[in-house]
């Protein structure tokens, strides 16, 4: 017993030691590191590959401007893209640990690395995951038992992670059957499923593939023919037939004979519709088995046609989608609406082209916008106008959604990175920690890039808030209390609070202040008057907003 106990203490004291000489390291700037250049060879290769098409990206932009005599923004500061990156990707702000690595790396190669290092981070796979499932299935409950919404989420983050075609994984949603255990993607259809016919609903499934897959709000044709956009309810039916013969069953998702009936206005069934696209039908395989090809069921032959690169609904919609993650508004508004959007941005379509030209890769796609002219713009600047941001010559400020406003919360009252290298007691409280917050904030749903002001129980949940009190009290792991030990100076303590929740460093002016105020103090005063310092920087409008 005297042993274990011994052990328990020495593991204890080995961490805390740790933890110490690591925060320790991290109030120091780092050190340049060696050959960094050199290390990230395989990252500029890419980055020239990459030039040709950026090069009309950002073309698409000028001439825009040129057209509105619009003088675009300066860049922004690297640590500025560095959190829009980090937000975008990993729905938090990075850690100071990461800051003082980013930093160590010459200038000029910095972004690229700390790109590449995010899109090989599981954090990112999980948070990507995460908001391509609200597109695929919302955030519902679904029907109890038949329904595994977070096999869908891990199976779409290691997909992601792998970097798994994307019009791979949109066959296998759309077409895949069995257990929605062992065939996750099942679980897209599974949702659906209504609780009187024990079957997947055809009309929420063409509704879903509509919007997520081809772009288009088709529902709203559900009951009616779509009074100002092309749309017929005969093509929402079309579309639905092809899941009309979908069963549910011990063995999971299977496909019998199709007996999908939409009811008319007074509730009378009538007669079963053939499958049918809505577009382009010249690209729908046909029923019948071609010489090496067996015969295609209704699904098979739906995903075949969405995912054919020649249909560019896939590719646009996507791209938008991945847009609007970066710089937290669409390309095209709304984003699952593009024809409501009127005519497409030119960018959007040389994007969507190599999307589709290049095997449907997200880490390329999402390279090419985190490289682009547009993305890496300051967000302000004297003169600015509505013009200049709806023209995309500034980045768009947006008001952060609550996952990212939880995350940034938690990452910034530790210096040490909170990831899947974190002690596993620790990924539990910020997870448990997170969640909690996000309830009480209010979760934005599957509806994320609607813009939306903020509400009064938001400001008083992070002036006056439980989870924000826990993360800013005294404690060996608390980042204030870590700054107020271990900071070599009132200069150094200053800088280190901001870097570590605003991913900045001080005016001169606001140095100044701050530092005045740490002269002379010590102990319990000085980890108070952290604490107070950077509960004063997350309740500016800065830290809840990307800009």
């Amino acid at each position: 017993m005297m042993k274990s106990r011994l052990r328990d203490v020495g593991f204890v004291l080995a961490v805390v030691a740790g933890s110490t000489g690591l925060a320790a390291s991290l109030l120091r700037p780092a050190a340049r590191l060696s050959g960094s250049v050199s290390s990230h060879s395989g990252t500029a290769a890419r980055t020239e590959d990459l030039r040709p098409v950026l090069a009309r990206v950002d073309e698409a932009f000028h001439r825009r401007w040129s057209e509105l005599k619009l003088t675009p923004a300066a860049p922004a500061s690297e640590l500025a893209v560095m959190r829009r990156l980090s937000l975008a990707l990993c729905g938090t702000v990075p850690s100071l640990e990461e800051i003082r690595r980013f930093e160590a790396r010459s200038p000029g190669t910095r972004l690229d690395a700390w790109l590449e290092e995010l899109l090989a981070d599981r954090r990112s796979a999980d948070y990507l995951a995460e908001r391509f499932a609200r597109a695929f299935v919302g955030t519902e409950d679904g029907p109890f038992l038949r329904y595994r919404r977070r096999r869908l989420v891990a199976w779409l983050s290691d997909a992601f992670r792998e970097n798994r075609r994307y019009d791979a994984i949109v066959r296998d949603l759309i077409a895949d059957e069995g257990l929605w255990t062992d065939h996750p993607a099942t679980n897209f259809l599974t949702v659906t499923i209504d609780e009187k016919t024990e079957r997947p609903t055809p009309d929420r499934l063409s509704a879903r593939v509509a919007r997520a897959f081809l772009g288009v709000r088709l529902d709203c044709a559900q009951c009616h023919d779509h009074p100002f956009q092309p749309w017929k309810q005969d093509q929402f039916r079309g579309l639905a037939a092809f899941f009309g013969g979908v069963r549910s069953n011990l063995r999971g998702i299977r496909d019998g004979e199709n007996d999908y009936r939409p009811l008319d206005r007074k509730g009378k069934e009538l007669p079963v519709v053939q499958p049918s696209v809505p577009f382009l039908p010249e690209l729908l395989p046909a029923v019948e088995a071609n010489e090496g090809r067996a015969a295609m069921g209704p699904r098979e032959r739906l995903a075949a046609w969405v995912i054919d690169p020649r249909n560019p609904g896939l590719a646009r919609v996507t791209v938008n989608r991945i847009w609007a993650l970066l710089f937290g508004r669409p390309l095209a508004e709304p984003v699952d609406d593009l024809l409501a959007s009127g005519e497409l941005h030119p960018a959007l379509a040389v994007l969507a082209e190599d999307f589709a030209a290049h095997r449907f890769d997200l880490h390329r796609l999402i390279r090419l916008i985190a490289s682009s002219e547009a993305f890496r713009l300051d967000s302000a600047f004297d003169g600015v106008t509505d013009e200049h941001e709806s023209a995309w010559a500034v980045f768009p400020l947006s008001r952060l959604r609550s996952e990212q406003v939880a995350g940034a919360l938690f990452q910034s009252a530790s210096l040490g990175t909170i990831g899947p290298q974190s002690h596993w007691f620790a990924r539990l409280v910020a997870y448990t920690g997170r969640n909690n917050f996000v309830g009480r904030y209010g979760d934005t749903g599957e509806d994320e890039f609607d813009a939306r002001a903020g509400t009064i129980p938001q400001r008083l949940l992070l002036m006056n808030g439980e989870v924000v009190r826990e993360q800013l009290k005294d404690g060996l792991f608390s980042a204030s209390s870590n700054i107020a030990t271990l900071a070599p100076d009132d200069r150094r303590a200053v800088e280190a609070a901001y870097l570590t929740v605003l991913t900045r460093r001080p005016t001169d002016e606001e140095l100044a202040h701050f530092a005045a105020r740490l002269v002379g103090t010590t102990g319990n005063e000085r980890k108070d008057r952290l604490s107070d310092l950077c509960w004063t920087l997350i309740n500016t409008t800065e830290f809840s907003w990307d800009h």
